[in-house]
This record gives C-alpha cells, sequence and structure tokens, in this order.
C-alpha cells in the first residue's frame, strides 16, 4: 500500500530539480517574447463549467474530459484546451473594446487521452490570442511571433505549416460528398494517407477538376514561388468555388507579409492540412521539429467562437505545449541554461547568529543562499557531494575553527 503512494497516476509525472530549473526558464524566455509583441498577461480557472468546452464549440470529446459535480450538482471540467476560457473572459471583461486585445497565458490543461496513445494527460500550455483583428497583418504578426518565440529559446531547425480550414471544406462542399465520405476523406487527411484520398475520390463522379485538387491536398510547398504556383493551378481548377478562392488568396496575402517579416524561411504551406478544433475558421497552422513526435505549437483563427459568448470579434492565436518543446529541445543537445547562484553555508552551533547575519546580508545583496546545521556525523566530502547534486555554486564551512 504505501508504495502505491508513492505513484503518480498514468498520464502525469512530476517534475523535479534541474528538469523543473529547465522548464521555468523555458517558459520565462517564451513569455518574454509574448511580452515583447505587446501581450498582456492572463489567468483563467484551472476548471470550468461543461459548456464552456461542449461539443456546439468543439474543442475535445466530452469522453476525453475529466468531468466531476460542485455542490450544486452543475457539471465541472478540467480545461482541456486555455483558448475557450480566454473567449469566454474576453467577452465577460472586454465586452465594449472595439481595439485589438492581447493576451497571453500560462496553464496546465487536461485530457484523459487513451493510455496506448502514449501522450501526457496533464500538459502545460503557453500561448496568446489577438482579439478584434482580422486582418492578414494579425495572422502575420501571430506567426512572426511564434517563430520569433523558438529562436529565442535556441531552436534552429523547425517548421511552421500553414493551411486553411476553408481549402478542404470548400472542396467537400464543391464534390457534394456526403457525410460518411466526408468522415472517410477526414480521417485519411488525419492520418496522412493521400493515395487513399485519391482512391475515394476517384470513386465519386465529380468533374476532374476537382478530383485534380483533392490530389494536391498532400503537397507541402517550402518556397513562395512553388507555393504561388500550386495556387495559380488550383484556381484553373476550382474558377467557380469562392470560398476555396478566398483561401488560397488570404494564404498568398499571409506569405507576402511573413516575406517582410523576414521569417518565411521557416514556413510550408499545406493545403490538406486539418485540425482537430473544429472552431478554426480561417488559417491553421503547427510547428514541428526534430526530436518530437507530435507539434510543439499548433494555432489558428476562430471569428466565430467569441460570438458564441456574446462578443462579436475576429480572434488569432496559438499555443505552445512546454512539455513537447522541452523534449525537442533535450533530443537536441540544445542547452536551456540555468543560473546556479546558490550559496550553501554549513556552520557550527557556536557560529550560529554570525552564520544567519551572513545569510541575511548575502540575501539583502539578492544572493540566494541555503543554511544547514553542522551535523558532526557528516564529513566535508558529504556536503560537497550534496553540493554537486544540488548544482549550488558556492560553499561555505563556518565555526569556530574556520
Amino acid at each position: 500500500m504505501k508504495n502505491k503512494l508513492l505513484h503518480t497516476p498514468e498520464g502525469v509525472r512530476d517534475i523535479y530539480n534541474e528538469e523543473c530549473e529547465k522548464k521555468l526558464v523555458l517558459q520565462s524566455k517564451l513569455s518574454h517574447t509574448l511580452k515583447s509583441y505587446g501581450y498582456h498577461n492572463i489567468q483563467t480557472p484551472t476548471f470550468e463549467f461543461f459548456d464552456i468546452f461542449g461539443k456546439e464549440i468543439g474543442t475535445t470529446p466530452s469522453k476525453e474530459l475529466y468531468k466531476f459535480f460542485d455542490r450544486e450538482g452543475n457539471t465541472l471540467v478540467l480545461r482541456p484546451d486555455i483558448t475557450p476560457s480566454i473567449a469566454r473572459s474576453v467577452a465577460k471583461y472586454f465586452a465594449d473594446e472595439d481595439m485589438p486585445i492581447r493576451l497571453s497565458y500560462m496553464g496546465n490543461t487536461f485530457i484523459n487521452n487513451h493510455s496506448y496513445q502514449g501522450r501526457l494527460k496533464e500538459c502545460t500550455q503557453l500561448g496568446a490570442e489577438l482579439i478584434g483583428d482580422n486582418t492578414v497583418d494579425a495572422d502575420a504578426e501571430i506567426l512572426a511571433m511564434v517563430i520569433s518565440s523558438l529562436k529565442a529559446v535556441g531552436l534552429k531547425e523547425f517548421q511552421i505549416s500553414i493551411g486553411h480550414v476553408d481549402i478542404l471544406a470548400g472542396l467537400i462542399a464543391a464534390a457534394g460528398l456526403d457525410e460518411e465520405q466526408t468522415e472517410r476523406v477526414r480521417e485519411l487527411i488525419a492520418n496522412k494517407n493521400f493515395f487513399g484520398v485519391e482512391e475515394e475520390i476517384e470513386q465519386t463522379d465529380i468533374p476532374q477538376s476537382l478530383k485534380e485538387l483533392f490530389g494536391m491536398l498532400g503537397m507541402i510547398y517550402n518556397q513562395a514561388s512553388d507555393f504561388a504556383g500550386a495556387c495559380a493551378l488550383a484556381r484553373e481548377y476550382v474558377a467557380d468555388c469562392p470560398q476555396i478562392l478566398a483561401a488560397l488568396e488570404r494564404l498568398q496575402a499571409l506569405d507576402e507579409v511573413l516575406q517582410i517579416y523576414g521569417v518565411d524561411d521557416h514556413v510550408s504551406y499545406e493545403l490538406g492540412m486539418i485540425s482537430n478544433y473544429s472552431y478554426y475558421t480561417g488559417i491553421i497552422f503547427a510547428g514541428y521539429t526534430f526530436g518530437s513526435g507530435e507539434p510543439i505549437v499548433k494555432g489558428g483563427r476562430y471569428d466565430k467562437l467569441l460570438p458564441y459568448f456574446g462578443k462579436d470579434a475576429a480572434s488569432i492565436g496559438f499555443a505552445f505545449t512546454v512539455d513537447q518543446l522541452m523534449s525537442a529541445l533535450s533530443r537536441q543537445k540544445i542547452e536551456i541554461p540555468v543560473d546556479y547562484r546558490n550559496t550553501l553555508i554549513v556552520y557550527e552551533e557556536a557560529v550560529k547568529k554570525t552564520a544567519i547575519e551572513k545569510a541575511a546580508a548575502l540575501r539583502a545583496d539578492g544572493n540566494a543562499v541555503e543554511l544547514i546545521l553542522r551535523d558532526q556525523t557528516k564529513t566535508d566530502a558529504d556536503y560537497q557531494a550534496y553540493k554537486e547534486r544540488n548544482q549550488i555554486a558556492e560553499l561555505i564551512f563556518m565555526g569556530e575553527d574556520r
């Protein structure tokens, strides 16, 4: 029984010592970059009413939510995603604001994934939301800020893949696919099985031009010229599909602004990109790097989410999965520098007053100081080993004969 008390539930873990210090430094660097873009901190509750994350919003399936009840019988959930909480807060506290609102946040999210997926059920998200700005410039600012943040933590090799929800939605509408066909196509795309998509579409009697565009969904365009050529070709295939044409124009306009920011070398475009979050209405994106099997950052435009809470405002945002980013940095051997300045004073009873006063003086000068009353059964070597285990910068022995 006692051994069970030492273990955490499946999907959660303790973070301590050096790893914890590095995580705090990483979060600080990310937060500093968001602040440099003018984003203001906000904190929302760890749990909310069930409806905040309900089916109408389309965030996380009910079976994957951690649900419980309050004293009045209301169903509450641990937040699986912070964006809906931000949307609720903005609708409540900024109801009359008609200028852009920039908010940043950090907190843990909770999703009851299947155990075989091997994912953590509690993760730290750190992100930002730009509310009240529906321009391409807002899209570009968010993406530039994501790229700046990743560079700030030392990441060099990464790619932000960008898509638009209206490309696939417009294609499905133009092709007249039924609900069952749509689900199969989306599942195939989610699994990156684009050959399967082509086989599925080949069985339909839709125009050949639409089939050609379905065939382009698996392509990734890293160069602006290649993407421009793909857009020109796609326009020929769907000349009478305004939803798709508008999405392509938005992506090309976005690419032009990203070139001004000078971050386009970290960007690629993926016409078949989709998201599990159904509240997205425009561009969507995800960031990838070596050493992580999952995206290190995800985001997109969600212009219809705030109206659900009563405020008519366009919005775009993103969230870093800090745990995935930590893992990627570690596997790429990119150090997160931790400044260990702690001083350890080991003192004998006879000089207690002097030791405490010395520690107080050092702390007043901004130093971190640990005090330990000497155990006579311990040697200097024991305390030296303790110093090394705990990344203590300086060890001072104090006694009558020292």
